[in-house]
C-alpha cells in the first residue's frame, strides 16, 4: 500500500516544491509561501504529515532518501509530463532537496537549499556535528509522540542525527544548484557548512536575509530573492 503523499498547492506558475526544515511541518511558512504564489504554483511538501493529522502518532528514524523519495512522488503527482520543477528547501528540507536532485535531476530546473545541516561534510564534521547534537540535545527534548507531541520533539528524536549525517554528492549534470546561507549566521556553523558544501558540490552560494530561521523572519525578502534565483536559472539555461 502506497503511503498519502501529504502537500498543499497553492497559486498559479511554473511548480515550485517546497520543503520545510525541521521535522518537516510547514508552520510559519504562510507568508513566504503567499509571495511565492505570486510568481509559482507553490507545492509545500509536509513529509511526516505532521501538519495532516500525523502529529503524535509515532515516527521511525528518518533519513534523507525517505523524504526526498516522497517529495518526487509528489512532483509525479503535480508536474506535466515533459515539465520540470523548481525546488526550495530549508534546513532539514534543505538537505531532502539535495538528495532529490541528486537522485532526480531531470525533474528539476533549479534547485536553492537554504543552511543544510549536514556537517559532516566538513573536514572537521565528525567533531561539529557532535557539538550540534549535544547543543540540541542539551536542552529539555521536547516529546514525539502522544497527546503533548511537538514537531520539535520530532526533530530531535527522528531527524537530527541522520540527517546530520549525510553527505551529499556532486551532481553529475542537472539544473542550476544554489547553497544560500542567512547573513546573520556569518561566522556560524551552519554558513561554514553552506559555504563549503557550494565550493564541493560546484554550485553558486548566495547570502539570505536574517540567520537560520531567515525564511520565517525575513518571509517577503526571502521569497523575492528566492524569485530573482531562479529566475536567473531560466535565463541562464534559455
Amino acid at each position: 500500500m502506497t503511503e498519502a503523499l501529504h502537500h498543499e498547492v497553492t497559486g498559479s506558475g511554473p511548480v515550485l516544491l517546497l520543503v520545510p526544515g525541521g521535522a518537516g511541518h510547514p508552520m510559519g511558512l504562510g507568508p513566504l509561501t503567499e509571495r511565492l504564489a505570486e510568481r509559482f504554483t507553490v507545492v509545500t511538501y509536509d513529509p511526516l504529515g505532521l501538519a495532516h493529522g500525523r502529529l503524535g502518532l509515532p515516527v521511525p528514524d528518518q533519513r534523507p532518501a525517505d523524504w526526498s523519495k516522497g517529495a518526487h512522488r509528489v512532483l509525479e503527482t503535480v508536474l506535466p509530463p515533459g515539465e520540470r520543477a523548481y525546488a526550495f528547501g530549508t534546513s532539514a528540507g534543505g538537505i531532502a532537496v539535495l538528495d532529490l536532485l541528486a537522485r532526480c535531476p531531470g525533474r528539476l530546473a533549479g534547485v536553492v537549499a537554504h543552511e543544510p545541516p549536514c556537517v559532516s561534510v566538513l573536514p572537521d564534521g565528525a567533531e561539529r556535528r557532535a557539538e550540534l547534537i549535544g547543543q540540541l540535545d542539551g536542552a529539555e527534548r521536547p516529546p514525539a509522540e502522544g497527546e503533548s507531541a511537538t514537531p520539535m520533539g520530532v526533530f530531535l528524536a527522528h531527524v537530527l542525527r541522520p540527517f546530520t549525517a549525510y553527505v551529499p554528492s556532486a551532481p553529475a549534470a542537472g539544473p542550476r544548484l544554489t547553497l544560500a546561507a542567512g547573513a546573520d549566521s556569518r561566522g556560524q556553523l551552519l554558513h561554514r557548512t553552506t559555504e563549503f558544501l557550494a565550493h564541493r558540490l560546484g554550485g553558486a552560494f548566495v547570502e539570505f536575509p536574517g540567520g537560520h530561521l531567515g525564511v520565517l523572519d525575513h518571509p517577503v525578502d526571502c521569497a523575492d530573492l528566492l524569485t530573482e534565483t531562479f529566475l536567473a536559472d531560466a535565463h541562464t539555461s534559455a
